[in-house]
C-alpha cells in the first residue's frame, strides 16, 4: 500500500489523454501525474501511448521519450541512468523504485506512475528531499576520529573489517525505502526512516571511525530509531537489494549490548 499527499484543498483528476502513435504494433499505455504548482489547477493523470518498437526497454525511456516527443513540459529527476545516483526514484504501479533500472517489459497492462508517496511535490514526478538530505546530514556521514592519522599512510581496514560494510556502502539514497515506510508517513518529521538509519549503521560499523559511542548517543532517542515497527516495507522496496530492516535492528542490538555490558 502506499499513501500520496495531494496539495492542499485539491484532489486528483482525469487529466489529458494523448493520440496513439500511428501504425505501432506494439503499444503501451502510461498513466503519468501530472502537478504544476504555478497554474492553480487540480494534480492530475495524463494518458500517453508509445510504439515500444521505438523506445528504450526501461520506464526511464519512456518517459524521457515522453518529454521529448509528446509534452516537454512533463519534469522528473535522472542522471546516471545506471542505478547508482538515485535520482530517478519515483512509483511505478504501487511500488517505489528506480526508473532506470525498471524495464519496461516487467510491467503488464497499464504503466502508473507517481512521485515517490508522501513527501511533498514540487512538480510533477518531483518530490521534495529537503527533510530527507538534511536527516542524513544528522547521522554525520564520515568517519570522525579522536587520534591523529598515521604519518605515512591513509587510516587501513582488513579485508574482513571492509567486509562488514557490504550491504550497506551500496546505498544511493533514492529515498524509495523510507518513503514507503509507514512510520516514516506519520513521523518524518522525528524518525530517521530506513534509508538513513541504514547509513548510520554503516558508519557505526566502519572500523576506522572512532565515535561509536557518541553515534550511538545520538541514535538512542524514541523517535530517531525506535519508531521502526519491522514493517518491512524498506527491504522490500530496495531497488539495490539491500536490508535496511536488517540494519535498523542490528543498531538496536548494539544499544542492548552497550546498556547490558
Amino acid at each position: 500500500m502506499v499513501e500520496f499527499v495531494l496539495p492542499k484543498n485539491s484532489r486528483l483528476t482525469q487529466g489529458k489523454e494523448f493520440p496513439v502513435p500511428e501504425n505501432a504494433t506494439r503499444l503501451k499505455r502510461f498513466e503519468v501525474y501530472r502537478w504544476d504548482p504555478d497554474t492553480g489547477e487540480n494534480p492530475r493523470i495524463d494518458i500517453f501511448h508509445l510504439d515500444l518498437d521505438k523506445c528504450g526497454e526501461m520506464v526511464l525511456d519512456a518517459i524521457i521519450k515522453i518529454k521529448n516527443e509528446i509534452d516537454p513540459s512533463l519534469t522528473f529527476r535522472r542522471s546516471c541512468r545506471e542505478g547508482v545516483c538515485g535520482s530517478c526514484s519515483m512509483n511505478v504501479n504501487g511500488k517505489n523504485t528506480l526508473a532506470c533500472i525498471k524495464a519496461i517489459e516487467d510491467y503488464e497492462g497499464t504503466i502508473k506512475i507517481f512521485p515517490l508517496p508522501h513527501l511533498d511535490v514540487v512538480k510533477d514526478l518531483v518530490t521534495d528531499m529537503t527533510n530527507f538530505y538534511a536527516q542524513y546530514a544528522s547521522i554525520k556521514p564520515w568517519i570522525e576520529t579522536q587520534t591523529p592519522p598515521p604519518a605515512d599512510h591513509e587510516r587501513l581496514q582488513s579485508k574482513e573489517d571492509r567486509k562488514k560494510l557490504d550491504g550497506l556502502y551500496e546505498c544511493v539514497l533514492c529515498a524509495c525505502c523510507s518513503t514507503s515506510c509507514p512510520s516514516y508517513w506519520w513521523n518524518s518529521d522525528r524518525y530517521l526512516g530506513p534509508a538513513v538509519l541504514l547509513q548510520a549503521h554503516r558508519w557505526l560499523v566502519d572500523s576506522r571511525d572512532e565515535n561509536t559511542g557518541e553515534r550511538l548517543n545520538e541514535l538512542e532517542d524514541p523517535f530517531k530509531l525506535y519508531r521502526c515497527h519491522t514493517i518491512m516495507n524498506c527491504t522490500d522496496t530496495c531497488p539495490k537489494g539491500l536490508n535496511p530492516a536488517k540494519a535498523i535492528a542490528e543498531i538496536k542490538k548494539m544499544l542492548l549490548v552497550r546498556k547490558e555490558g
